[in-house]
């Protein structure tokens, strides 16, 4: 049995997330698992994945077999990534596309585990919020538990400002400016999560708000700048289809045949075109408003300068 005492380092992390870190190697599923199953105990009481812990709590952990060495993952390669503003309390990077944020279904290590091999002198290291593996742009990371708590209640509130740049198939309706559609997230026979637009009403469903506004209009495109007032999973990907009008090169909700087109074209564009452009927030020691901005990728802007206005 593994006796833990939270430390300042761990002070306010949930549950799931302390032990996730804790006992590397092990799957999550079995995390979850041994967490339900009430074995693992805070201050000698059942807790639930969520639970917040305090300094001084003491966190009794079961044996968990952890994955035998040949199946380990692939180790961790130390990588910085592009910064856009940094001091002591937080780290803003400009993500790129197609790497993910942490490890975890199927992915052995994202953003955030490469930061820390990067910087194994740094106390703290934690993400903010997640972009998808796919989407490119800004990307908060705290550097202390205090500016993580802050900033995340910022997000909450919905006291921040993110505005992503997204290249959408067809003419999007300038009248069309606010989607006000519930979003359901479900997992697939394979096991993938997904999200689907649903009715109002729908009892698993919670209501998506995204805000809309024409930034350029090409032949068969559409540039937007996108603002979410809510932020849930792949919201903006499944409100533009719904819309009839899928983001370029979305692999999930896009239109396939147009995505195998571009990817063979002579711009030879591989990507979603969904980019973090924007992110305003107040810093969370200072109070001061940040407003950041990761201008677009090489590759957007290559594939734009192909399109016909």
């Amino acid at each position: 049995m593994l006796r833990v005492t939270v430390d300042e380092g761990a002070e306010g992390q949930r549950l799931d997330n302390f032990l996730i870190r804790l006992l590397k190697g092990v799957p999550k599923t079995h995390v979850y698992r041994v967490i339900r199953s009430g074995e693992v105990r805070v201050n000698k009481g059942r807790a639930a994945a969520d639970t917040r812990l305090a300094l001084g709590d003491e966190v009794r952990v079961p044996p968990v077999r952890v994955a035998e060495r040949g199946a380990e993952s692939t180790p961790v390669p130390a990588r910085e990534f592009p910064p856009v503003y940094e001091d002591e309390h937080l780290l803003a990077v400009d993500k790129p596309a197609g790497v993910a944020v942490h490890g975890g279904s199927g992915v052995s290590f994202g953003v955030i585990e490469q930061l820390r091999r990067a910087r194994p002198q740094a106390k703290f290291l934690e993400l903010v919020h997640r972009l998808d593996k796919e989407t490119s742009g800004l990307l908060l990371i705290a550097k202390k538990r205090s500016a993580l708590t802050a900033l995340q209640d910022q997000l909450r509130e919905r006291e921040t400002g993110k505005t992503y740049a997204a290249l959408v198939v067809g003419a999007w309706p300038a009248s069309r400016k606010v989607i006000d559609v519930p979003l359901h997230k479900f997992l697939t026979d394979e096991g993938e999560r997904r999200v689907r637009a649903v009715e109002p009403g729908h009892e698993q469903a919670k209501r998506s708000i995204t805000l809309v506004k024409v930034a350029r209009r090409y032949a068969e495109f559409t540039l937007l700048d996108v603002t979410i007032k809510t932020g849930r999973t792949h919201q903006i990907r499944v409100h533009l289809a719904h819309e009839g009008h899928p983001i370029a090169g979305d692999a999930k909700y896009g239109d396939f045949a147009l995505n195998r087109q571009l990817a063979r074209g002579a711009s030879k564009f591989e990507r979603m075109f969904l980019h973090a452009r924007r992110l305003r927030f107040r810093h969370p020691a200072s109070g001061e408003i940040l407003e950041l901005e990761a201008p677009l990728p090489a590759e957007c802007e290559a594939f734009l300068a192909t399109l016909v206005t």
